[in-house]
Formats: C-alpha cells, sequence, structure tokens
C-alpha cells in the first residue's frame, strides 16, 4: 500500500485557515441574526408601552431595526477586506514554497493600499478628533477633524508637538496629567478646556485616553475628542440660573426622594446647605401629604401640573404658602422616573394680598358710610368712580355718572366755574380747592353742592386725575338764610322795638291832650280839628304797635277764630279802595272750615296788607283787574290764597320779598315792611305764607294758619281788655265811679304824668305825681291812694322791683298797682301779674280808657254770702 505523502506545511495552514473562516462565517451570520430578532422583538413588545411616552417617540423601535441593519452591513463590508487580507496572508504561506511573482506582489500591494485608504476615509469622516500621541506629546497620528481643530493643514500637523497649537493647558499641565494617568491605570475620560494659540478662543473637549504599552513601556497614546463648547456653555449658563434664581427649583423621585435643588429651594425651606435637604424626603415637608399624592398622581396621567397650591413645613417648623409646577419625566419606556419643578413662595405674597384686601375692605367701608359722596374723574374730567352716596344725593345710580363729563348735570351759570377749578387742579396749580356749585337732581329739582377737591398722583408724582368728596348744603344753606334772616330780623326788632319805646309816650301824651281838647271843644269846628289830631296819632299808634308787633310778635288774648270772619272784615276796611280802583273781588270758602286759634287784630292786619299789596299790583299796570280770595282746608291747616292778576314778581325777586326794608314800589310808596311783618306774624301763629308768581300773570299769596287745638282758649283778662280798649277810641264820658277816689302816677316822662294827672282830675279823682320809684316811696309814707299807675321801666327802682316792694310790705291792703309800659309783654308776663293782683295798661292808651279800666278795679267787689 502507498504511503501517503506527508502534507507540507502550508498545506495544513490552508486547510486550518479554512476551518477558521467557516466558524467566523457562521459566528457572524448568527450574530447578525440574533440582533435582527431581537431588535424587532423589541419593537413589538414596547409598542404599546411607546403610545404613553411623548409624541415622535414611537420611532425608536425602527431606528434601532434600521441601526442594526446598518450596523450588519458595515461588518460584512470590513468582513469581505478582511477576507482580502486573509487572502494574501495565505499567499505569503504559499510564498514560503513557491516563489512569489511580480504580479502577485502588485495585487498585494494594491489590496493593503485599497484597505489602508478604506480605513483613511472612515476616520477622516468622523465629527470628532482621532489622534495619537508620543510619550513626550509628539502627534503620529491624527485624522482631518483634528488639523481642523488646531487650524492648520494637515500636512503640517503630524510630527508637531500639541503645545505647537494649544496654548492651556500648558506642557507641565499635561505631563502631570499623564503621570497621573500612568499611574492610575490605562484609561481617562473627561472634560478638558483647550485654548487655541491660533485664536486665542477656548474651548472645551470631552476626551478619552488610553495607554498603550509594551511589556509595560509606554509606546504611544491614543486619544479621542469631541468638542462640546456650545453644551458646555449652555450648561454653565444653566447651572447659573439653577444657582441664581430666586424661586425654588427641584429634583426629586417618584418616591420623594430629593435629587437636587438650587440655594433657592435650600433657603426656602430653611436648611443650611443642600446636602442637609438633600437627606431629607419632599413628602415630609407636606403638611398635608396626601396633597403631593395627589399632584404626583396628576402629572403621571397628564405629564405636568401648574400653579398648584401648597402647604409645605420649613425646617424650623414653620409653615409657608407655595405655588408649585413641574412636569413628569420618563424613559424609553415610559415608565416615570423622575419629577421636576419649581417652588414659589407667596407667603408674603398672600399676607400683602390679605391685607390689601383688608385695606381695601376698610377703604370701601370708609367710603360707603362717608356722608359725603366720593368721586374720581381722569385728566379729561370724565368720572371714572362714584361712590353709592351719591344716590342718596341726586338721587341716581352711581353707574350713570361713568363716562360723564363733570359738568354735564351741573347748573349753566356754574358750569364755567366747574371747568376753570378743573383746570387749575390738573395742572397742579392747586392742590386742593373748596367750591359750591348747583347740580340736577334726579326728580329735576337743584340741588346746592359743596365740594373739596385735589390731584390725583401715581407713582412717579404724575397727576392722572382728580378726586373729590361733595355734600348736599342744600338744606343747610337755605337754614344759613333762614339764620341769617333771622337775626337780620332780630337786629330789626331789636331797633324797632326800641323806636316803639321811644314812640309810646310822646304817642301817649298826643292822645291824651287830644282826648282832652275834644272833650273841652266847644264847637264842632275845633271838635273835628281835634278828631283829626286823634285819628292820626290813632294811626301813629298803630304803626307803633306793628312794630312792637314784629320785634316781639306776642300775641295776646288768643282765641278761636273764624278766618272767614276775619278776611271779611280785613275786606270792608277796604271795600272803598278797591271799588275805586275797579278791582273786582271773588271770595270762596269751603264749608265747615275748623277755626284757628289767634289774636283777630294781628290776623286782620295781616289779611288787610296782602289785601293791600294786590290792590297796588293791579293798578301799577291796568285800570282794573281781579283779586280771587279763597279759603280752605290742607291738611291741618287753613289756608287763605290771595290772587291777583296784576305784574307778577321777577323770579330773581321771590326770595327778597320778605327782606325788610326791601321794596319794588316807587318811593313813598312803602316802607318794604309789610310782608316782613305779615311773616312774622303768621309765624308767631305757627303758619307759614307761600308765593308763586309767573311774571306779568300776576302773584298768588297763600296764607296756612294751624287750625285750633280741642283745648279751650282762656277768656281774655283784664290786661288784654285794657289793651284791647287802648287801642279803640271809646266815648268819652266821665265815669261817677271815679269821683273821690286817690291815685299815684309814677312816670319819668312828664308830660306823661301831666296827662294822665289832668285826665283823671277831670274825672273826680285826686291824683299826684312821682318822676321816680323813690319819690313814690316817700309819699307813701304820708299818704295812702287807691291805685298806682306806674311806668314799668323807670330810672334806679324799676316799676316791678316797687311792686314787689309794696306787696311784701303791705299784702293785700296795698293799693292797686296798674303797669303802664311802651313795651310788648308776652302774655306769661302778664297773666303771672295778674295772678299777684297787678293789670297792664300797653302804651300809647287814652285817658277814657284808662279811667273806663279804673272804674272796673276801683268798684266794689260784691260781699259772698254766708
Amino acid at each position: 500500500m502507498p504511503q501517503a505523502s506527508p502534507e507540507m506545511p502550508h498545506q495544513r495552514a490552508s486547510r486550518e485557515w479554512a476551518r477558521l473562516e467557516r466558524a467566523e462565517h457562521a459566528l457572524w451570520r448568527n450574530s447578525i441574526l440574533l440582533l435582527v430578532v431581537l431588535a424587532l422583538g423589541l419593537a413589538a413588545a414596547s409598542w404599546g408601552t411607546l403610545r404613553t411616552v411623548p409624541a415622535g417617540s414611537e420611532i425608536l423601535p425602527v431606528g434601532l431595526v434600521i441601526l442594526v441593519a446598518l450596523f450588519g452591513a458595515y461588518v460584512w463590508n470590513k468582513r469581505r477586506e478582511l477576507n482580502e487580507l486573509r487572502a494574501i496572508l495565505s499567499g505569503l504561506y504559499e510564498a514560503t514554497s513557491n516563489p512569489s511573482s511580480e504580479s502577485q506582489v502588485e495585487k498585494l500591494l494594491e489590496v493593503i493600499s485599497h484597505s489602508q485608504r478604506g480605513y483613511r476615509e472612515l476616520i477622516d469622516s468622523l465629527d470628532h478628533a482621532v489622534f495619537t500621541l508620543s510619550p513626550d506629546g509628539v502627534l503620529r497620528v491624527a485624522n482631518q477633524y483634528m488639523a481642523e481643530v488646531c487650524g492648520v493643514p494637515f500636512q503640517e500637523l503630524i510630527g508637531q508637538p500639541l503645545d505647537a497649537f494649544f496654548a492651556e493647558p500648558a506642557r507641565k499641565e499635561a505631563q502631570q496629567a499623564l503621570a497621573r494617568l500612568l499611574d492610575q491605570g490605562n484609561y481617562w475620560s473627561g472634560r478638558i478646556p483647550v485654548r487655541l494659540k491660533k485664536t486665542g478662543e477656548l474651548r472645551y473637549f470631552d476626551c478619552r485616553f488610553r495607554v498603550v504599552r509594551s511589556s509595560r513601556e509606554v509606546m504611544a497614546l491614543n486619544g479621542w475628542a469631541r468638542d462640546v463648547t456650545t453644551e458646555h456653555r449652555s450648561e454653565v449658563r444653566f447651572a447659573e440660573l439653577f444657582e441664581s434664581l430666586r424661586e425654588g427649583i427641584f429634583f426629586t423621585s417618584p418616591e420623594g426622594q430629593i435629587l437636587d435643588a438650587n440655594p433657592a429651594l435650600v433657603r426656602m425651606l430653611g436648611y443650611g446647605s443642600k446636602e442637609e435637604l438633600l437627606a431629607h424626603n419632599f413628602r415630609e415637608m407636606y403638611v398635608d401629604p396626601a396633597r403631593r399624592d395627589a399632584i404626583v398622581k396628576e402629572m403621571r396621567e397628564k405629564g405636568s401640573a401648574q400653579d398648584r397650591e401648597l402647604l409645605l413645613r420649613r425646617k424650623d417648623g414653620a409653615q409657608i404658602h407655595c405655588l408649585a409646577s413641574g412636569f413628569a419625566i420618563r424613559d424609553n419606556f415610559g415608565n416615570l422616573i423622575r419629577l421636576q419643578g419649581t417652588l414659589v413662595d407667596v407667603t408674603e405674597r398672600l399676607e400683602i394680598k390679605k391685607r390689601l384686601h383688608d385695606e381695601e375692605e376698610f377703604v370701601r367701608r370708609l367710603v360707603a358710610s362717608f356722608p359725603d359722596a366720593i368721586a374720581v374723574l381722569n385728566r379729561d374730567g370724565n368720572f371714572t368712580f362714584v361712590s353709592q352716596r351719591i344716590e342718596d344725593i341726586l338721587g341716581a345710580r352711581p353707574q350713570e355718572f361713568i363716562g360723564e363729563f363733570i359738568g354735564a348735570r351741573a347748573h349753566a351759570d356754574d358750569r364755567p366755574k366747574l371747568a376753570e377749578v378743573f383746570g387749575k387742579l390738573i395742572s397742579g396749580h392747586v392742590s386742593q380747592i373748596q367750591l359750591e356749585f348747583r347740580t340736577m337732581h334726579a326728580d329735576g329739582s337743584w340741588r346746592t353742592l359743596r365740594a373739596s377737591a385735589g390731584p390725583l398722583f401715581d407713582e412717579a408724582g404724575y397727576i392722572t386725575g382728580v378726586v373729590a368728596s361733595a355734600r348736599d348744603v342744600t338744606e343747610s344753606k337755605l337754614s344759613e338764610q333762614q339764620l341769617m334772616q333771622k337775626e337780620k330780623l332780630t337786629a330789626m326788632g331789636q331797633m324797632m322795638a326800641g323806636v316803639a319805646h321811644e314812640l309810646n309816650n310822646p304817642l301817649t301824651a298826643i292822645l291824651g291832650i287830644s282826648d282832652l281838647l275834644r272833650e273841652r271843644a266847644t264847637d264842632d269846628s275845633t271838635r273835628r280839628q281835634v278828631e283829626i289830631v286823634l285819628n292820626q296819632a290813632r294811626r301813629a299808634a298803630a304803626i307803633v304797635q306793628n312794630l312792637l308787633a314784629f320785634s316781639r310778635p306776642a300775641t295776646q288774648g288768643r282765641a278761636k277764630l273764624k278766618v272767614e270772619d276775619i278776611v271779611q272784615k280785613a275786606l270792608q276796611l277796604h271795600q272803598v279802595a278797591l271799588k275805586q280802583k275797579n278791582i273786582s273781588v271773588e271770595f270762596s270758602a269751603s264749608d265747615n272750615l275748623p277755626p284757628i286759634q289767634g289774636e283777630m287784630r294781628l290776623l286782620t292786619q295781616v289779611f288787610s296788607n296782602l289785601i293791600v299789596n294786590a290792590e297796588q299790583a293791579i293798578s301799577s299796570v291796568r285800570d282794573r283787574g281781579n283779586l280771587r280770595i279763597s279759603l280752605e282746608r290742607s291738611d291741618t291747616n287753613v289756608s287763605v290764597t290771595f290772587a291777583d292778576d296784576g305784574a307778577g314778581i321777577p323770579p330773581e325777586n321771590i326770595g327778597k320779598i320778605f327782606d325788610p326794608f326791601y321794596t319794588t314800589k316807587r318811593p313813598g310808596g312803602g316802607t318794604g315792611l309789610g310782608l316782613t311783618i305779615c311773616l312774622a306774624l303768621v309765624k308767631e301763629h305757627g303758619g307759614t305764607i307761600e308765593v308763586q308768581s309767573s311774571p306779568g300773570a300776576g302773584a298768588s299769596f297763600r296764607v296756612l294758619i294751624p287750625v285750633a287745638s280741642l283745648d279751650s282758649v282762656p277768656p281774655w283778662g283784664p290786661a288784654s281788655q285794657a289793651s284791647f280798649v287802648a287801642a279803640h277810641s271809646l266815648p268819652p264820658g266821665v265815669p261817677a265811679a271815679l269821683v273821690g277816689h286817690s291815685a299815684l302816677v309814677v312816670d319819668d316822662e312828664d308830660s306823661i304824668r301831666e296827662i294822665v294827672q289832668e285826665g283823671l282830675t277831670a274825672r273826680g279823682m285826686k291824683v299826684e305825681g312821682a318822676a321816680s320809684s323813690e319819690e313814690a316811696l316817700s309819699h307813701l309814707v304820708d299818704n295812702s291812694y287807691d291805685v298806682i299807675l306806674c311806668d314799668f321801666n323807670l330810672p334806679g327802682l324799676k316799676g316791678k322791683q316797687l311792686f314787689e316792694r309794696l306787696r311784701s310790705e303791705a299784702g293785700d291792703s296795698a293799693p292797686r298797682f296798674v303797669f303802664m309800659t311802651g313795651d310788648l309783654l308776652d302774655p306769661q308776663t302778664i297773666a303771672a301779674f295778674g295772678e299777684k293782683g297787678a293789670h297792664v295798661l300797653q302804651k300809647p292808651f287814652h285817658v277814657s280808657a284808662l279811667a273806663t279800666l279804673l272804674t272796673d278795679l276801683l268798684a266794689p267787689q260784691p260781699v259772698k254770702a254766708r
């Protein structure tokens, strides 16, 4: 059997190489197939989960499959190149036995060159620097990106030391870093700042270095560097922002473990350092941990939560109010891995808000309770705010004023004044101003407002508008006018009272002398002349009585009266004058008019004055006219209306017609006191006078007098009777009851004493006179008198004091006492004297009236039956 030839070494190598090649083929095929199956399985398994992750993430499995396919193609290409190298190596083995031909060598060199170009193109296409350094820092191998980083052509790069291109790190720092790398191992990665020499720019690179050794000797240093300058700057800015934000920023696990926090959050929660805070669970800091659970659930379901109110507990136990916002961070499979969010401490803001609310509520309540209306106007003069009080003042809701110009409702005469004041305020010429103006009420009436206003400033000190307060002073202005009128009337009354008092004494003398002359007249001519003097003196006495009534209209002897009787009596007094002026009178009175309580003489004077005014108003414009007088009941009053068709009263004069001495009549036509006295007398009776007039259409005076009460009015006393008698002439006579009686006349006026003495002496009385109370007392020491006639106002000891002294000394045996006074005493004073046995005789008076009074006083009193 032939013996097999021995196998050559290159044949064994070829067979072994073929076996290894088949094994490698199988390994690559199985690896690629396994990767594809795993990629497809992962995509199918995670497809449902990827629906819950943010939009666009579902492309990841597909991308993974594509990446695996590309990786397989890349590996297949490289495997082809390795096969070519193996073929070359196999040829080398064969060449040991068979010399290589020139063509085989050229083919081998071509394959090697093609493989080098492929690896060079692959390395140059990378977007990061790849290089190899010698132990002393000289570049041996580098790709094209490394040349671009260094800013030199690739041909000038290889063989140059690194410090030829980089100013930082310096050679010494690099050598120290290499020494540390060799001490720690063969691998290092990290971020290195690099400053380029060519441009001076500072750039940052993420680097990886691996030491290449041969028998523990360092042969080279392989490096990889990626430019992360933009990312680094963004990270720095984020870090600065993270550290400097006033809002607290946190990263926590879903369970609450704090992963990171900025300094603001550390300070907010009261901890000394971040490390101290990171040692706690965030859930523990919630006053209500269930609140965090609810927010985490919301972020898990919706992905985020915004502006949720929290109540957290600081390290010191104090509670703070926070607003939290955050969102969930998930992994590739959609699982929640951490929470990121911000916290804003709003405790102070809530306290400020509460204080502002309290202040606003205080201001609102203050404005609501303020008696004045508050308003705010912008620079254009339009209302931007009006308080509710305006509805009470002007009857309109505040909303109706918003946007309205300041003078829209003001009186036309007051609008220029408002515009002027507003201009001064808005220009800053004045800082505060007060004014009064008229504005229309919702019911159409005019109200007088008193306003105080000032400019409104913004935070920069610029005037943005005007704020004003206003109150209704219509009634107070009326009261002020009435008070001024009252004070004017009081002063006038005091003057008139003084004048009347001074006139009473001479009038009394004139009346007395005229009365005596009339009694002693021997012929009719003298008697008529004395009668004229007596009538004129009576007229003057009536004027004096009116002046006294005006100064203090205290009606005496009030009684229940029928108004229609008083009006009829006043008409009778002026019937002749009205007929002469062709003025017809229409009189109408309602049935069953209730009585009033008053004094007939004074009310007759009131109605007479109104009739005279009507007659003069008609006569001033036409030859004939009509006066309508109507009486009717009005609520609790009886109204008497005098309406004429004369010239009427101008509107501007209606408010003045009751002023003293105000008159529109021609000089000598009137004193201007008629209506003033009428109003005073009617007010004394508890009533008033209303006036209505239209120019050219006449005027209407309406007198309102309260009806009498159910209580009976006391009858007139002797003093009132004497006053009534004094005002009316009585027929002369010599009462026999006075003969033989004695009287003492005490008066500082010589004429009064003389007239009274002569008049009473003529009537058979024994009369003596005294000029003072002291002189009267000296007469009383040696003499006794039946009656003492005493002036009320005497020099020294007054008449009242004389009366009180005699009454205290003599008691019931004191002589009869009659006061003669020019003052108009009130009924209470007269009644008080009457209770003490004294009587009052009002000056001026007739001697005959005095004689009648003395006759009543000295008449013998009837003896009471036992």
